[in-house]
């Protein structure tokens, strides 16, 4: 994608918070801010930050920030979001499909979303909204199976 001169403004403001930080050397930082000026696409601008940290490392209000110091770093240069748990997304699904299957994926989307949110715990993982929809969706499917049987078992004794 070819870079507008608003993506080489975000660029020379990172590399502004770089030097501003210490983690640039003077010619370093110019030779970089010539570059990018020089740059046709993002993907070139967003290899010439792509070793220094893509926003403040600690803003303090209390404190003032440079001249020319980023508040605000565009999602251009962010870096790219965990990726989601399968069995979070499996979780949803089941949780889904037990309005279509008569409730028979409520006991596997409660099994997915518990391992589910169990393993976005440990290893850092997207997904949490997707196990925890899961769970909801298959615990209240059990619920429901749970009532018409009592409710079967009751129309029986009596």
């Amino acid at each position: 994608m070819l870079a507008a001169h608003a993506d080489r403004e975000r660029t020379v403001d990172v590399l502004r918070a770089g030097f501003a930080e210490g983690r640039l050397q003077q010619p370093e930082f110019e030779r970089r801010v010539a570059r990018a000026y020089e740059a046709r696409t993002v993907g070139e601008l967003s290899l010439i930050v792509a070793d220094l940290p893509q926003g403040p490392v600690s803003v303090q209000p209390s404190v003032p920030q440079p001249h020319g110091y980023p508040m605000q770093i565009p999602r251009t240069f962010l870096a790219a979001p965990p990726p989601t748990n399968g069995k979070a997304v499996g979780a949803m699904v089941c949780g889904v499909l037990t309005t279509m299957t008569m409730g028979i994926t409520g006991i596997p989307a409660v099994i997915l979303g518990h391992t589910a949110r169990a393993e976005i715990r440990r290893s850092g993982e997207g997904g949490e909204g997707f196990a925890l929809a899961g769970l909801i969706l298959g615990w209240l499917s059990v619920a429901g199976w749970a009532l018409f049987l009592a409710v079967v078992f009751l129309a029986a004794v009596a």
